[in-house]
């Protein structure tokens, strides 16, 4: 593995965790906040069950916004229905004049909506099959898309599984949507370091962080492993790259949150998972089997159950926001790094 540039003096991560009792909570009765979007001046934008996302303003005020809204969401009535079916927006993109672009893992589509909630699909096939399970996008500052499809299992509780890698990634630019690379175990949240040379993959069911290096015509290439092969309990769900260089990642169903440094070394910053209910996990997946939805919904902590992605907001990039699939608000907490700007900041 290639070291990557780290920041000058010692790394901030290293001796340092969350501390659960400064951890504070933004927002109010969200649907599945899954990915956060932030911006300068100091508002959330969250993914939303509902159809679309919830905008919190810097004084709290909260904006739905979605062109219809959609009400099949409800985890006390019917869970596996409102996380399996359904319109499902995950991942979110800013385009280049504010419109939000969504991945949408519940109808396996990219759509893109302006701030009024008018909404059309950007991609839903390609040669006349679908697309999958679209998971996550990005957008790059040549303003391409990047696009992960998680698999083409359909639910994709089914997928959770080490056996199953029918993973890819999508790019949209001037030339069409091209696939650009596959064989993944559940693509899932990417990421960019600082100079765009290379593309960090979250492999959900593996683990693990693959990454491979960009080169200028949207090609792929020099695949490997970043960090360790194996990053401990739970599924790895979104990341995101500090200032200095480490990459922070989300361990879905054990809800731990890690960072690995510039030079491999896996740090624990927060463990809120349920030890047993974890344990029974790990070991449904260690047979090979899919993990049972029942499994699955045992797991989880307080903090940001089911936690599912890292977001670095406020005027510094001070500020770490957790996304979940099963939590209601935000849960934040400061850094002692900020955050790598996105390609919006």
């Amino acid at each position: 593995m290639t070291l990557i540039r780290t920041g000058r003096g010692p790394n901030p991560l290293k001796g340092w965790q969350v501390d659960p009792a400064a951890i504070r909570h933004v927002g109010r009765d969200l649907q599945r906040p899954e990915c956060i979007l932030a911006e300068r001046d100091g508002s959330l934008w969250s993914a939303d069950a509902r159809g679309g996302v919830m905008h919190i303003a810097p004084d709290g005020a909260q904006t739905l916004i979605t062109q219809t809204v959609d009400g099949h969401f409800d985890l006390a009535g019917d869970a596996a229905a409102s996380l399996l079916t359904g319109t499902l927006p995950n991942g979110l993109a800013f385009a280049r004049d504010g419109d939000i672009i969504i991945s949408n893992f519940g109808t396996d589509r990219l759509e893109i909506m302006d701030r009024s909630g008018d909404t059309r699909v950007l991609a839903d096939s390609i040669d006349g099959r679908p697309l999958g399970k679209v998971n996550f996008v990005l957008r790059d500052s040549r303003d391409r898309l990047w696009i992960t499809v998680s698999t083409m299992v359909n639910p994709w509780s089914d997928a959770v599984t080490p056996n199953i890698a029918d993973g890819s990634i999508y790019l949209l630019d001037a030339r069409g949507l091209r696939m650009v690379a596959d064989g993944f175990m559940f693509t899932n949240e990417i990421r960019f370091d600082a100079e765009e040379e290379w593309l960090y993959v979250a492999e959900t069911t593996g683990k693990r962080v693959s990454r491979l290096r960009v080169r200028h015509d949207g090609s792929l290439t020099d695949r490997e492993v970043y960090g360790p092969s194996n990053l401990g309990a739970g599924a790895i769900d979104g990341i995101a790259f500090d200032a200095y260089g480490n990459l922070w990642a989300t361990m879905i169903m054990a809800d731990r949150l890690v960072a690995i440094t510039p030079d491999g070394e896996l740090l624990e910053l927060l463990d809120d998972g349920d030890r047993q209910a974890t344990a029974r996990f790990e070991a449904e997946f260690a047979s090979g089997k899919p993990v049972s939805f029942e499994t699955m919904m045992a797991c989880g902590g307080d903090v940001a159950r089911w936690m599912a992605s890292v977001t670095f907001a406020g005027p510094d990039l001070r500020t770490a926001c957790l996304g979940s699939l099963r939590g209601i608000s935000i849960a934040c907490f400061d850094s002692p790094v900020a955050g790598l700007p996105m390609v919006h900041w």
